[in-house]
Formats: structure tokens, sequence, C-alpha cells
């Protein structure tokens, strides 16, 4: 098992921002980060709300093999939060490539989590050279529109902040959340890693007027086109009670020139986190058979 080791390093995005990357473990045996024998890089790209610490349990496996890195996106984690952005898709697709490049490691497999996988896909269509493998973590090509922007609002009006303990993020996460028809413990872990104390208690590390900004950028328009041109191998995976429905996946897939199809039994839209034997299972293999050894 490698290290359970962390090691931030910054990086430049687009515009010269201050990004934060991080590795979960020490690379794999014998292979010196920047030396002879590099090993295959692997970039993970976290979901709106998310960090890349969300990615933990998966760069450590990841990095039995491959030198994994995770990158907290603008405007979250560690990175840099421009008060205005910009937020447009066009900065967080230069902000991964600007990675890749600064840190040595194409062509890169990108392993990317909702608005991560579609920063994935986006980027491996305008920059096939810097890409060898894409993995698509529940996230749909079809537009979502006005009305969902708009649920996202409300919903955001709705959170107790700030949160006494975090026991109580938690538990509003998990279980008390309108929005949950059943508890979801994994979702109250996930909304805990994305908390810092404060004065007065716990708030998210990202600003949700920031959020429904980045949001904005994608939800009135559909990404089948770009999708299309993603020529390197690519495995769509979805949760059975995810956002990603099973005929929209599979026509993603059909898009797709080398598409792979894998569902997880028993995940909703967290897929890594609530089955991560399980996402090992599917994300494995298909690396093992996308990257050179």
């Amino acid at each position: 098992m490698p290290g359970r080791m962390v090691r931030r390093i910054n990086v430049r995005g687009a515009g010269g921002l201050r990004l934060a990357a991080w590795e979960f473990a020490d690379p794999p045996k014998g292979v010196q980060t920047g030396g002879d024998r590099q090993a295959p890089g692997v970039l993970l790209l976290h979901g709106l709300m998310g960090r890349a610490s969300h990615w933990a349990t998966t760069a450590r496996w990841l990095s039995e093999r491959y030198r994994a890195v995770g990158l907290d996106q603008r405007g979250h984690g560690r990175s840099d939060k421009p008060t205005d952005g910009p937020f447009d898709r066009e900065a967080y697709v230069a902000d991964a490539e600007a990675v890749i490049e600064q840190l040595g490691m194409a062509p890169v497999a990108l392993v990317g989590h909702a608005m991560g996988a579609l920063t994935a896909w986006q980027l491996a269509a305008k920059r096939p050279d810097l890409v060898r493998a894409v993995v698509i973590c529940d996230m749909r090509a079809s537009a979502l529109g006005k009305r969902s922007q708009r649920e996202w609002e409300q919903w955001f009006a709705t959170w107790p902040v700030p949160f006494a303990t975090l026991a109580d993020v938690r538990k509003w996460f998990g279980e008390e959340d309108p929005l949950l028809e059943r508890p979801y413990p994994s979702r109250g872990d996930f909304f805990a890693e994305v908390m810092a104390e404060r004065m007065d208690g716990w708030r998210p590390v990202f600003s949700r007027r920031q959020m429904l900004m980045i949001r904005e950028t994608w939800v009135h328009e559909a990404h089948w086109e770009e999708l299309a041109l993603v020529r390197c191998p690519t495995l769509v995976v979805r949760g059975i009670d995810g956002e990603l429905g099973r005929a929209e996946a599979q026509e993603m897939v059909r898009v797709l020139p080398q598409g792979v199809y894998a569902e997880v039994d028993d995940a909703g839209h967290l897929v890594h986190y609530d089955q991560p034997e399980q996402w090992r299972q599917v994300v494995e293999p298909f690396l093992q058979g996308a990257l050179p050894a």
C-alpha cells in the first residue's frame, strides 16, 4: 500500500491563477517524479463544490501504478477564488491543461466526476495530444436548463449555515436535507470534507454565489459535439441512482468513438464515495487497458 503522506503542489492556471494540486500517496516504487522512469499520469478532477481530497482513496490505489494528482479547481478547495471569475468552461479547461503541462504529466488519463468530467472531455476534445484516456463519472451531456439552476438557488438558500458541529453537517446533508428521499450517509461525509471552522461555526470552503456562477456557464447548453470529438478510450460510469440515466449514458457511449459503459449498483451521484470498491473494479481494469504499464 502506498504511503499515506499528502503533498501539495502549487501550480498556475489560466491568467496566472494560483491552484493547489495534491498527491495523496507516494508514486510507484522505482519511479521518481520528473525522473527518467516516469509513471503514467492520472489527473483527478472533482465536481462542483468538491475538492481534490474527495479523491484521496482513489488516488491511493492509483498510486500503486501511476502518478495520481488531484486538482482543486478554481473557486474550490485551496485554490484561488477570484471574486467574479472568470468561471467559464474555457478557464476550467485551460487550468487543467496548464497543470498537465507544468507537472510534465502528458499524455495523461483524466478521471472526472460531474463538472470535472465535463472539463475532462472538453480538454480531451481540445488537446488530444495531452490526453490518453478519460473516465466520465455521472455527468450528463444534455442541457439541464433554467429550471435546474433555479432549483439550485433555492436549495442553497435552505442550508442552515453556519453549522454548530461537523456532526451537524453530516446529519443535515446525509439525513435532513429536504432533497433527500432516504438517508444518504456518504453524502454527509462528502459535505463534511468541504467545510471549515470559522469564528461562528462550520461553513463551506466555497462561496455558494460563485458555485451558481460556475454552474450557469454549462447548464444551458448540451455538450454532445465535444463528446464526439474525444478520440481516446473513454469510460462512462453511472451510479444506478445517480443523475445520469441509463439511456443517456448509453447514448454518450455510442457517440464516443471509443466509449465503454459501466454502472455501479447501490450508488447515487457520488459513485466513488458510495461504493469505493465497485468503483475501483470498473475503473482500474479500464485504465490498465488504456495506459502503458
